[in-house]
């Protein structure tokens, strides 16, 4: 019986090694044989997840003609995989992927790193910040203070708890968005928000469209909804969104869904002004496509002047087009997973009456205690003090990345909790797999693209200041010199660091 339970086609491998091979070398680096760089090339997307483990590899000879090699070098490269053990074969059943034995299963999104490993390794593959106290802790004790009456109840509400639905769509109003509570539901964060819209509008098979780059977890929640991704490109540095482009892609591929994140991009961290978003609502009014505003990072501007523009839906009065994402678990805590969609009242009820097939509702407590925020002015203080984290972060890093590799290329965004890094000609994902062997987690710009795109970069979050960035920065200039030599850690080797 076959090991595999997925299979990658000769095409679609041929177009992630290439991204791979398309960026230049680093200074120094030695040109490992054709073999060695296809299986190293193979072995780099299964630790990064871009193909999963139990994976049915395309024939020898199918692989070949695609990457325009001799068969011989695909031979030698499989077998170089199955000498180390990422890849198992059986006659009459083909080659899969796997991990070698006390190997872990590569994440396919950002997880965040479980707490026993924190003490060794340096964690900048989650952009999460740790919760504002004393506001998590007062938050929880004003929901206790209100749970007795709805302990008496079964507990379900699948539109999310009423009062903070009402709270929910008060604070759109105040906005300058009308918003009833009906046109509110509550979710499990907004990754929850976001795959039950997809469920609802996307369909297995469906096109979406998404900014290139994008968030890399919410596009494999799509890929794995059996979405077709659309990728529209983003302009350089923090100029954001192409119009031309949106234009172009929304007309001739017509998709059903386009998500975009106009307010601080993750992770460019670009912010769309007024005209961009007018444009978008425009564009995706004619074609028939429902726009997707994530605005999980709303509010978390850092620079004192930032003028934040209305919200997408300011520029759909009617209602139709525009469904808008919000979360308490970026701008306060990951924690909190508490999300919302706001959309028109007919969307909300197909989006609740599909909710009995899924997760049914969202939990009443951590709902009571977003609610005690927003109605005590905890919520602003809370916010404020989370800014002021990220923006003293954001600023170490910056200084730390540009004493330590001062040829790597980035924006400084004014907002977000993310900065996109063109890493001097060097591979993100071979950066990504270096970091870890001198302890520090990366993740590379394939993961925020479609079919390897942004080979050349990292991301980095604003999670790690002080002392803490300094040495983030110093390991990933390590890692950087690893792959600029094609060597091993030698003496650089991971050392235990406690912030």
């Amino acid at each position: 019986m076959a090991q595999w339970t997925s299979a990658v086609g000769a095409a679609q491998l041929a177009r992630l090694l290439k991204s791979q091979q398309d960026r230049p070398a680093g200074p120094g680096s030695r040109r490992p044989p054709a073999y060695r760089a296809l299986a190293d090339g193979i072995r780099l997307l299964v630790l990064e997840g871009r193909v999963p483990v139990a994976a049915r590899l395309p024939a020898e000879r199918e692989l070949a003609l695609s990457l325009s090699v001799s068969r011989t070098t695909v031979a030698a490269a499989y077998e170089a995989l199955r000498a180390e053990g990422f890849l198992e074969s059986r006659r009459g059943a083909g080659s899969w992927t796997a991990v070698p034995a006390g190997n872990p299963v590569p994440a396919r999104g950002l997880e965040p790193l479980p707490p026993e490993a924190l003490g060794s390794i340096i964690d900048l593959g989650c952009a999460a910040l740790p919760a504002p106290e004393p506001w998590l802790t007062r938050a929880v004790r004003g929901a206790l203070e209100e749970l007795p009456p709805y302990a008496h109840t079964h507990g379900d509400y699948p539109a999310g708890l009423p009062a903070l639905r009402s709270m929910i769509a008060e604070r759109y109003t105040a906005r300058g968005i009308p918003t009833m509570p009906e046109q509110i539901m509550v979710t499990t964060g907004a990754m929850g928000a976001i795959d039950a819209i997809c469920h609802l509008f996307g369909g297995r098979g469906e096109r979406i469209a998404v900014e290139s780059p994008s968030y890399a977890n919410i596009l494999q929640l799509m890929r794995e909804a059996g979405a077709r991704l659309v990728p529209v490109a983003m302009a350089e540095g923090l100029a954001g969104w192409d119009m031309d482009r949106w234009r172009q892609v929304l007309r001739e591929a017509a998709p059903r869904i386009a998500y975009v994140v106009a307010d601080f991009h993750n992770p460019t961290g670009a912010l769309a002004d007024e005209d961009q978003r007018r444009q978008l609502v425009e564009a995706a009014r004619s074609a028939g496509t429902v726009l997707v505003a994530d605005e999980t990072m709303s509010e978390l501007w850092l620079d004192d002047g930032v003028e934040m523009p209305r919200p997408v839906c300011g520029f759909d009065p009617a209602g139709s087009t525009v469904i808008t994402v919000g979360s308490a678990s970026k701008a306060f805590w990951a924690g909190m997973r508490i999300g919302w969609v706001r959309a028109a009242p007919d969307v909300i009820r197909s989006l609740v009456a599909a909710r009995a097939y899924a997760d049914l509702g969202t939990p009443v407590l951590e709902q009571l205690a977003v609610n005690w925020l927003f109605s005590t002015g905890g919520w602003e203080q809370a916010v404020e003090l989370r800014r002021h984290q990220a923006r003293v972060n954001r600023d170490d890093l910056v200084a730390a990345v540009r004493r330590e590799l001062p040829e790597w290329e980035f924006a400084v965004p004014e907002g977000g909790l993310t900065l996109w890094v063109r890493a001097g000609g060097l591979s993100g994902s071979r950066l990504a797999e270096a970091g870890e062997r001198v302890g520090l987690r990366v993740p590379s710009g394939p993961r925020f693209g479609v079919d390897g795109a942004f080979e050349g970069y990292v991301r980095l979050p604003f999670t790690v200041g002080g002392a803490v960035a300094e040495e983030a920065a110093a390991r990933l200039a390590a890692a950087a010199r690893i792959v600029e030599s094609g060597g091993t850690i030698g003496a650089e080797g991971p050392r235990t660091f406690v912030a």
